[in-house]
């Protein structure tokens, strides 16, 4: 089973650096008269957020299966991976509410360091979000990608900030809406990436099978047993980072029911050692039963 522990150090790195970036970003904002940067603080404070959820959602993960929990606690991976998507979400639309109401209401044009704060954390969160993005793949993490798009969606919010600082100030007097805009934008990027990391978390939740090419190695796994005849019933689910099997598998009839275990035990090895991400396999033995006609394959 895959370790959790990559991807808990991410999230307190993430958790770190959010909080570092919140307070310099806002005070820089309402200093610097920058919707977009305070704006943009609000969207790094669900980041805070955000990593706290996916920490706490990978140690309940983490724990080993018990009696309560026979198949583990790994859905509370994809769980902390819905709330985070649901935060993007609700962040975006606090974003365009408030934007909306700044663009109403005239206001001074940003002072030209708040450029250089922005450029700043562009880069911080593009770097970072490429460490969290990688860390999550290799662990085959939903919760800790979703923990890197928040990074990711905090650079593009700072980059629009960038871009509407820069032309309300080259702009002058009339261009001030240029920053509130740029909010506008950052906050359609960020729902859209909520939205695209909502959708394979709830699938996880509901179970949903997994794609069609993984089903395929488990069978081909299955058939490589000597004694197989044939496979039916192929259940697969994640649960967190790590997926089980439910195959019935079919022999001769006429085998002992110990002949018929060895099988089993056979199949489930091999899956296991084509698949590691297969945590555990249940394989149902049944006996074979040919079509009229046909012969019991030697």
């Amino acid at each position: 089973m895959k370790t959790f522990l990559p991807g808990i150090r991410a999230a307190q790195l993430g958790l770190v650096i959010n909080a570092l970036l919140v307070v310099t970003k806002l005070v820089a904002g309402l200093v610097g008269n920058s919707y977009a940067l305070v704006a943009d603080a609000i969207e790094s404070s669900t980041d805070i957020f955000s990593s706290l959820i996916v920490w706490a959602g990978l140690q309940v993960a983490a724990r080993p299966p018990d009696e309560s929990h026979p198949y583990g606690h790994g859905k509370a991976e994809s769980l902390a991976t819905a709330v985070v998507a649901l935060m993007l979400l609700g962040a975006a639309i606090g974003i365009v509410v408030a934007a909306v109401r700044e663009i109403l209401t005239p206001h001074h044009t940003p002072a030209l360091f708040t450029l250089f704060v922005v450029a700043g954390v562009v880069i911080i969160k593009e770097v970072l979000f490429r460490r969290v993005f990688d860390i999550g793949q290799n662990i085959g993490s939903l919760a800790v990608e979703a923990d890197a798009w928040h990074h990711r969606s905090d650079a593009l919010t700072s980059l629009a900030a960038f871009v509407g600082i820069a032309l309300a100030i080259w702009g002058g007097p009339g261009w001030e809406a240029a920053d509130d805009w740029a909010a506008i934008v950052a906050a359609m990027i960020i729902f859209a990436n909520g939205s695209r990391l909502l959708r394979p978390a709830l699938h996880e939740l509901m179970d949903r099978m997994p794609p069609g090419d993984l089903v395929a190695q488990i069978n081909t796994a299955a058939f490589s047993v000597h004694g197989v005849l044939a496979t039916e019933k192929i259940r697969v689910r994640k649960v967190g980072v790590d997926y089980v099997v439910d195959l019935h598998v079919q022999a001769d009839p006429e085998l002992s029911l110990h002949a018929a275990h060895i099988i089993s035990g056979k199949v489930k090895s091999a899956i296991r050692a084509a698949l590691p991400s297969v945590a555990d396999a249940l394989i149902h033995m049944e006996p074979y039963e040919p079509e009229l006609g046909e012969s019991i394959p030697d």
